[in-house]
């Protein structure tokens, strides 16, 4: 397993990277435009982790803005960790055998979703290519929420 990026959701990309470039000092590595889903992508860095950040997938923060308005209440601003997994089956399984509710269930065979005993919300992300389908996974509804 590996740490990806910790995602913050953002109301005003430029007042965001204002903060977060600007003052904060971090870099802009990454930035992804989803029109599709109305939102945009941008991964930060710390300087020291730039050349890392795009060689080798250093950890990041994801600033998330989604086009369309929403007031982020009761911590909704903080989105997730995320952490690469060799399997995600596998993993998912363990989990779930463990006692932990699979929120958002790989039914991509590429991400889910599960939460902390405190309610953060954890992505788990294939590492290189999704797996193919496989049940029970891909039917399996979400639960609760993500």
């Amino acid at each position: 397993m590996r740490y990806l990026h910790t995602m913050v959701r953002v109301r005003d990309i430029d007042e965001s990277l204002d903060f977060y470039c600007n003052k904060l000092g971090l870099v802009e590595v990454r930035r992804i435009e989803n029109e599709g889903g109305r939102f945009t992508l941008i991964f930060l860095a710390a300087p020291d982790d730039r050349q890392a950040a795009e060689t080798s997938g250093a950890p990041m923060v994801e600033l998330t803005y989604n086009w369309d308005p929403e007031d982020y209440e009761g911590g909704r601003n903080f989105g997730h960790l995320a952490y690469a997994v060799d399997n995600i089956y596998e993993t998912c399984e363990k989990l779930a055998k463990s006692g932990v509710t699979i929120n958002r269930p790989p039914r991509d065979g590429h991400m889910a979703f599960v939460r902390s005993p405190d309610g953060i919300s954890i992505e788990l992300l294939q590492k290189g290519d999704a797996l193919e389908k496989a049940e029970p996974w891909a039917s399996m509804e979400n639960t609760g929420s993500w």
